[in-house]
């Protein structure tokens, strides 16, 4: 039997975590081992050869240069995991991916910004968070990711609030929504790394969306 790749996937470190069991599904789903990785959950120190940065909490301002004086809900101890694992995974050349929070501290980690709060920015898009597909995506005809998901119009899910501003160094945003605002990011420099505002962790029925999980798996072989 081939091997299976195994994917790290970072994340919250509560015992009760449905973005963790979502993802674990899809990635076996696609042929991958997950191994999840928290501050609760240590890296056994087994190879890996793909990541995920899940989604979750508000990144810290302090990471980009944002206001610390505004209210948002904050994990310090997994913001330095994450990014210490992001450097790894830039460092060693490992396929990446970002999922909402991830694909920010990506772009983070990558010398970019973010909008701290985009409610206000919100004009045509509807904001309300939800799991369903009800946010509209499109992408750029030229992206890796319209590739992978054989698809330019796309509708997603949404439970942020945070989202890319300024783009790192290396990164171009690929996926905007009705308001403009990016909601994919690739490398502009052939690096296997894709970002994507929503969770399609929760969308792995779709074959767009699943089509990340087993592009993931498949960067990993």
């Amino acid at each position: 039997m081939a091997r299976r790749p195994r994917v790290g996937v970072t994340g919250n470190g509560r015992r009760w975590s449905p973005s963790w069991w979502c993802t674990k599904i899809a990635l076996r789903l696609a042929g991958a081992e997950p191994v999840r990785i928290s501050v609760r959950h240590p890296w056994s120190g087994v190879p890996l050869h793909a990541l995920i940065i899940s989604g979750g909490d508000d990144i810290s301002p302090e990471h980009y240069g944002g206001d610390l004086n505004q209210k948002v809900r904050l994990d310090p101890e997994r913001d330095k995991l994450e990014i210490q694992w992001i450097e790894w995974a830039l460092e060693h050349h490992v396929p990446l991916l970002g999922i909402c929070r991830g694909a920010q501290l990506i772009n983070v980690v990558k010398g970019g910004t973010l909008y701290s709060d985009i409610r206000h920015l919100r004009k045509l898009t509807y904001n309300r968070p939800g799991l369903l597909p009800t946010k509209q995506v499109r992408l750029k005809n030229t992206s890796h990711l319209a590739t992978l998901c054989r698809k330019n119009h796309l509708r997603v899910n949404s439970l942020h609030h945070q989202a890319v501003k300024r783009l790192g160094i290396g990164l171009k945003s690929v996926g905007h929504d009705l308001d403009n605002l990016t909601q994919a990011i690739e490398s502009s420099e052939g690096e296997l790394i894709i970002g994507v505002q929503w969770h399609p962790e929760y969308l792995f029925y779709l074959p767009a969306q699943f089509a990340l999980f087993r592009w993931l798996r498949q960067a990993g072989e």
